[in-house]
């Protein structure tokens, strides 16, 4: 079975209709077929996110959406996604990524997932996994 990693980006895009991404997101997820993770440390982050963007009764709508969702498989981050997170942060350094992004490739790489659903195609283009040579991201 195909397995996709969620980032945050994606997520609140879908959240927010009026996001710039939330059509190709909204189109893109259509089109996803197979089991979708979704780490636990951008979960955090699409709150923050809602909550400042949207206000709180839309925050409290985006987590009963979660609870909801059949698709998504929670994933917590292990010891060593925090040890190599720590590793692609120093690589890096002088591209202003964050810690979900640095977190997201280390789960990636962990449980051999190449495909990545993002608008954050500056920072997963650019970065080289170790088990694999680039990710697939959506939307394209």
């Amino acid at each position: 079975m195909t397995s996709f990693l969620l980032d945050t980006g994606f997520l609140y895009a879908l959240v927010d209709d009026k996001d710039i991404h939330h059509n190709a997101v909204f189109e893109a997820r259509s089109l996803v077929h197979g089991q979708i993770i979704l780490p636990i440390p951008a979960v955090t982050e699409a709150c923050y996110f809602v909550r400042r963007n949207l206000g709180m009764a839309a925050l409290a709508d985006f987590l009963d959406s979660l609870t909801g969702t059949t698709d998504l498989l929670f994933e917590v981050p292990i010891a060593s996604d925090y040890t190599r997170s720590a590793e692609i942060l120093r690589k890096y350094n002088d591209s202003n990524i964050d810690f979900v992004d640095a977190c997201i490739v280390a789960m990636a790489e962990r449980l051999n997932i190449t495909k990545i659903l993002t608008v954050d195609r500056r920072h997963f283009t650019m970065f080289r996994p170790a088990h694999c040579e680039v990710f697939e991201i959506l939307p394209q």
